[in-house]
């Protein structure tokens, strides 16, 4: 039985705070902290981070194995960017995407309760987890547009590009030497 696509709202919060661009000082030693952090796990689990996937380390990106975070896909299209999230066992109420200072989050929540009562034994099992990711959104991004649709426990996120940044794109000819 095909389940129909359902729209999620993008909830857009305003903020006087401008978004830094460029280079700061301190922007390459946060980095490196937070990959020593990623690349420490002394019991064996790992911990989700908020980095954007845009400007992550190409060894957090290749990491097999995340457990707590759900698998996310990010694509470039000709006319936009596509995040696709699996979000198997969820349903649209629990699923929430922001968009506030140039970052999109996605965050949500399972809960599972499962109770059984027979003669000789009774059974309750409860399980909870919650995931959060962020992705800071790249220049170009026309973010009134975005669009985020959810179907058979897949989120899909477009991130239209403006069309200057449509445009922005040129061949390089290669010239023998």
């Amino acid at each position: 039985m095909a389940e129909a696509e359902t729209r999620l709202p993008i909830k857009t919060e305003k903020s006087a705070a401008p978004v830094p661009t460029g280079w700061t000082p301190f922007e390459s030693l946060r980095r490196e902290v937070d990959r020593l952090f990623d690349d420490f796990h002394p019991f064996g689990w790992h911990l989700p981070t908020p980095r954007s996937l845009f400007n992550a380390a190409p060894s957090a990106l290749s990491r097999a194995g995340w457990p707590v975070a759900p698998a996310i896909d990010l694509a470039e299209k000709e006319t936009e960017y596509e995040i696709t999230a699996e979000l198997p066992g969820l349903e649209q109420k629990d699923v929430e995407v922001r968009l506030s200072n140039h970052t999109l989050t996605i965050t949500g929540e399972k809960k599972e309760e499962k109770e059984e009562k027979r003669k000789d034994y009774y059974l309750s099992e409860r399980r909870y987890g919650s995931f959060h990711r962020s992705f800071q959104l790249p220049d170009g991004v026309d973010a009134e547009k975005i669009d985020a649709t959810f179907a058979k426990g897949v989120l899909t996120i477009k991130l239209p590009k403006t069309a200057e940044a449509q445009k922005a794109e040129k061949s390089i000819a290669i010239k023998a030497a």
